[in-house]
């Protein structure tokens, strides 16, 4: 998954190049830094956050995945690098790059469930639904999790074929033939996923914005300030989707079909795998965006940092304005979206 790779055909290509066993290692080492150590304040604050709303319960799970898939980016870093023992590239085909995976596709879900759960109390608040609740965010977020979790185990338990001869630097080698078909299979699956998601994101945030702007349309007061809010807010979370996730998706699949068939030349495979790697870099870097994301459009996040930290947030007329927004479901989409 991570490393370079075999075709089912047998051909071997080496990758080892200064930029795959120094540059994107050091790349790694500064996102593992700058994210496992924004994740764990985010995780911090979120401790201390209600979960008296649903966009909540899904922004705590989001933090729980990053904080996991930073965890696996050590790994790599060693692996990729050679620093370690050439045996710990078993342990990253077999386990780290699964919960790599694994966890930025559940990512990718929580923010879609954002997504819908905004437009449904935005653009549709006369509809009411158990689906509105928190405890249907709880019990949507454990069956995600256990979706994910049924997709990527076989990953892992059909990782077997161990090989002193290529266990140090091929993962597609060391799968199963039944494991390489679920290899292709889940890569086509959670592929599917993310532009279904990315989609209907798109869908949801232009019914928002066009929601809110027609609403506040009728009144000229704060009208410019809320548009550029919203605005900020809606290209924040599309940002992080068009730069991190939306070059990757582009190159897994011809990327995992070099690697399940023959039909690819060296040079091809060489070629994807190249892309597959600076693509994936882009993707890990979302777990660096992600608790910035939280801090500009998850205001009771904003307010208990600030809080932790014995900052003063607001003025008390901006703590009544806040209040007046907690009270009115359009002016809340503001401040989470």
């Amino acid at each position: 998954m991570f490393n370079s790779s075999t075709n089912s055909s047998g051909n071997n290509c080496s990758y080892d190049t200064v930029i795959t066993k120094t540059v994107i290692p050091l790349v790694y080492c500064l996102i593992f830094i700058v994210g496992f150590l924004l994740n764990s304040v985010a995780a911090w604050i979120f401790l201390y956050v209600s979960s008296e709303k649903s966009f909540i319960v899904y922004l705590k799970n989001i933090v729980v995945a990053d904080l996991l898939m930073s965890l696996t980016f050590p790994f790599k870093i060693l692996a990729d690098s050679e620093i370690a023992h050439p045996q710990l590239n078993m342990f990253v085909c077999r386990y780290s790059a699964v919960v790599f995976y694994t966890n930025m596709y559940i990512g990718i879900t929580f923010f879609g469930l954002i997504g819908f759960d905004r437009y449904y109390k935005i653009v549709k608040p006369l509809f009411t639904s158990f689906v509105h609740t928190v405890n249907y965010s709880k019990v949507i977020s454990i069956i995600i999790w256990l979706l994910f979790m049924f997709i990527s185990l076989p990953n892992m338990i059909l990782t077997t074929e161990v090989s002193k001869a290529n266990y140090s630097r091929k993962c597609i080698g060391l799968k199963s033939e039944l494991g390489r078909q679920w290899h292709e299979v889940s890569s086509y699956i959670c592929t599917g996923i993310f532009w279904i998601v990315f989609l209907l994101l798109i869908i949801f945030y232009t019914s928002i914005s066009k929601k809110i702007y027609s609403s506040y349309k009728k009144f000229r007061r704060n009208s410019d300030i809320t548009k550029r809010k919203t605005s900020r807010n809606i290209f924040s979370i599309m940002f992080v989707f068009v730069i991190c996730f939306v070059p990757y998706h582009f190159c897994r699949i011809p990327y995992t079909l070099s690697q399940t068939s023959s039909q690819f030349n060296c040079q091809s495979q060489t070629t994807l795998f190249y892309a597959k790697e600076f693509t994936l870099v882009l993707s890990a870097a979302n777990v660096c965006l992600d608790p910035i994301i939280y801090f500009f459009l998850c205001l009771p996040f904003r307010e208990k940092l600030y809080q932790k930290l014995h900052l003063k947030l607001k003025t008390s007329r901006e703590v009544d304005i806040s209040k007046s927004r907690r009270s009115n479901t359009l002016q809340e989409s503001v401040n989470i979206l």
